[in-house]
C-alpha cells in the first residue's frame, strides 16, 4: 500500500501556477462534495479558525465570480475579524475520518474481527483511497451582505435550501453554522466570499497554485445552476 510522504513539495512561493477563468475541476468537485470547511480570519496578527457549513455558488445575480456563502452571529469573533480584515482563507478537503491500520498488531483486533470479510476490508480501503485525495486552500475577499436587501434574501434562501437538504441526510439542526434555526434567525448575518486564488495539495505531497482571471463568468457549471455542497 502506498504511504503518504513525510515531507511535501517546496511551496514557499508560487508553485506550478495555473491561471484560468474557471476554478480547477478538482476544487469544484471538492466544494460540491464536502459539507464543511475551515474559515481562517485574522486581525492584529492573531489568526482565528472556524468550522463552517457553507454553500458553493458558481456565480450569483450580483457577481460573476465563484462565491461561497456562510452565515455568522454578528457578535462572534469571526464577524469582528471580517469587519476589520475581509481577506480570508478557506480550507476544504475530500478526506474522510479514516486512519489506516497501524503496524502494532499486538493491540489491533484481528483483521476479520466482527465478521468483516477480506473483500469488505479491500473495498473499504479502495473507497477510502478514492476519496481521500486532495485538500484545497481558497483565498478570497469576504463581505457581510447588507441586511434586508434582495441580495441577502436570495443568498440566505440558497444557503437554507442547502442546509435543509443536508438535514434530510442526518446532519443535526444547529450543527456548525448550518442549522435551519441559525440561518433563519433575524440577527444572523450572511457572509459572501468572492473566490480569487488558491492552492491544491494532494496526498503525495504535490502542490499546485491557481488563480482566477477575468470576470469568472460562472463557468464552473454546465448551465450555471446552483451547486449545493454535499450532493453526490
Amino acid at each position: 500500500m502506498a504511504e503518504a510522504p513525510l515531507n511535501y513539495e517546496a511551496s514557499a512561493g508560487t508553485t506550478n501556477l495555473q491561471i484560468s477563468r474557471t476554478l480547477p475541476s478538482e476544487v469544484v468537485q471538492c466544494l460540491e462534495n464536502a459539507r464543511f470547511l475551515h474559515l481562517a480570519t485574522c486581525t492584529s496578527l492573531r489568526p482565528h479558525v472556524s468550522l463552517m457549513n457553507y454553500t458553493y455558488l458558481p456565480s450569483t445575480p450580483w457577481s460573476p465570480y465563484p462565491t461561497i456563502i456562510m452565515t455568522t452571529n454578528p457578535s462572534s469573533k469571526k464577524t469582528h475579524n471580517l469587519l476589520e480584515n475581509p481577506h480570508v482563507s478557506l480550507l476544504v478537503h475530500d478526506w474522510v475520518s479514516h486512519r489506516p491500520p497501524t503496524g502494532n498488531r499486538a493491540t489491533s483486533p484481528p483483521r476479520n474481527a466482527g465478521g468483516r470479510s477480506s473483500l469488505a476490508e479491500m473495498l473499504i480501503g479502495l473507497n477510502t483511497s478514492a476519496i481521500s485525495s486532495i485538500s484545497a486552500t481558497i483565498n478570497g475577499e469576504a463581505r457581510i451582505v447588507e441586511r434586508g436587501g434582495e441580495e441577502e434574501k436570495w443568498l440566505r434562501e440558497k444557503h437554507l435550501e442547502n442546509c435543509v437538504f443536508l438535514g434530510e441526510e442526518g446532519v443535526r439542526a444547529g450543527e456548525g453554522d448550518g442549522g435551519r434555526v441559525f440561518v433563519e434567525g433575524e440577527e444572523v448575518r450572511v457572509v459572501s466570499v468572492k473566490v480569487g486564488d488558491g492552492r491544491v495539495s494532494d496526498w503525495k505531497g504535490a502542490v499546485r497554485d491557481w488563480i482566477l482571471e477575468g470576470d469568472g463568468e460562472g463557468g464552473n457549471s454546465a448551465e450555471g445552476e446552483t451547486l449545493l455542497n454535499g450532493v453526490h
